[in-house]
């Protein structure tokens, strides 16, 4: 009987599921990283994924299967370490699991990063963020609506993941205390203070707005998400 099939079961279920609590975006990456193995181990040692063992995926193999990707697949450095990084991932679970296996588990987790340049992260400028502020038109709810959204993104410097997932009451906008409130990558929670001129735009829309008319037997809450707060693009 295969022992890979049913790690990478318990991988997925137990370990990034339960025990994690990992992002649906961490889980679809690990996710495309072992299809991709997979398929590649399928070619080259010519089993099935569920005839598979635990010591096919090797050191030597999985140095193959990286050069694969940026020979054959074109992936950039940042790329092939993150697939790297869910298969050491997996090995180090595997690690606790199989004991038998201590040899080939040790080698592939040996196995290090390739470095890779950092791009310099580049920044608006003030007269780059001032015309991007006025492309929307004003004088409509849905311009102002998008004014009213880009100003917070660029005020704050939120991811877009971040921004569509905060919710109205994560926006405080007292006098002298305005701020926004966010639980970010890595389930990192962090407080941010908002400008005079953000708060009065936030608070200005959050006066002009109106509830969405009932759909049904749902009723529309001003509680959801920001992008709904904000009439949702």
């Amino acid at each position: 009987m295969s022992t890979l099939a049913p790690l990478l079961e318990a991988f997925f279920t137990d370990r990034l599921l339960q025990q994690r609590h990992a992002s649906p975006h961490t889980i679809t990456a690990y996710r495309d990283a072992f299809r991709l193995l997979l398929a590649f181990a399928q070619r080259t040692r010519g089993k099935a994924p569920s005839a598979l063992d635990l010591r096919d995926l090797d050191a030597p193999f999985i140095a193959r299967f990286l050069v694969h990707l940026e020979a054959q697949r074109g992936n950039c450095a940042a790329t092939r370490n993150a697939r790297r990084a869910a298969v050491h991932s997996f090995f180090r679970y595997v690690a606790g699991r199989e004991p038998a296996h201590a040899a080939v588990i040790q080698r592939v987790l040996a196995m290090p990063h390739k470095r890779a340049e950092k791009k310099l992260v580049a920044y608006l400028t003030q007269p780059e963020f001032e015309a991007l502020l006025a492309a929307p038109d004003q004088a409509t709810g849905i311009g102002r609506r998008d004014h009213a959204l880009l100003l917070l993104a660029i005020q704050t410097g939120l991811r877009v993941s971040e921004l569509t997932q905060l919710r109205v009451a994560d926006v405080r906008l007292d006098r002298g205390g305005a701020h926004v409130r966010c639980r970010g990558k890595g389930r990192k929670e962090r407080v941010t203070p908002l400008t005079g001129q953000t708060a009065r735009v936030l608070r200005a829309w959050l006066k002009e707005r109106r509830p969405s008319p009932r759909v049904g037997r749902k009723r529309y809450r001003p509680a959801d998400r920001l992008l709904a707060f904000l009439e949702a693009l």
